[in-house]
């Protein structure tokens, strides 16, 4: 086995099965840059709209509507409507939404522990030139 190589279990379905697309199709959703906050913020109970908004910078009330009905709609939260004027409505984890907590916060704990080992790897990739020189069996080939 190489160096980085990562053991694929004996069940995977393969990539032409319906089960790979609808694992996909799960993961683009929760995987998605707004839900990982969403459900972030919902870990420590239900909130309201704005108490979202507020809490989730740099995302916009269009983006929050439709990541929450997305959320919804895959029965990761609640959405609780309240007879009041102005109406209440209460966004908050469901059963199913909660079971997401322990591997969402480590793959933000993930992020904030590398954070600057990422950023390095960054500086240092974009101060590579455009193009290496590539010596293969004596023949010098150029690499973009």
């Amino acid at each position: 086995m190489s160096p980085g190589h990562i053991e694929q279990p004996t069940d995977m379905p393969s990539p032409d099965d319906g089960g790979c697309l609808a694992t996909r199709e799960i993961l683009d959703r929760i995987g998605d840059k707004w839900s990982l906050y969403i459900i972030a913020t919902l870990a420590n109970g239900p909130k309201r709209f704005n108490e979202l908004k507020r809490g989730i910078d740099g995302i916009s009330q269009r983006m929050l509507t439709l990541t929450l009905r997305g959320l919804e709609r895959d029965g990761l939260i609640t959405r609780t409507m309240y007879p009041t004027i102005p109406p209440r409505v209460d966004y908050e984890l469901t059963e199913l939404g909660r079971t997401l907590l322990k591997p969402v916060m480590a793959l933000v704990d993930w992020a904030n522990e590398n954070q600057a080992a990422i950023a390095h790897a960054h500086r240092r990739f974009d101060e590579k030139p455009d193009t290496e020189q590539v010596l293969v069996q004596g023949v010098v080939y150029q690499r973009r």
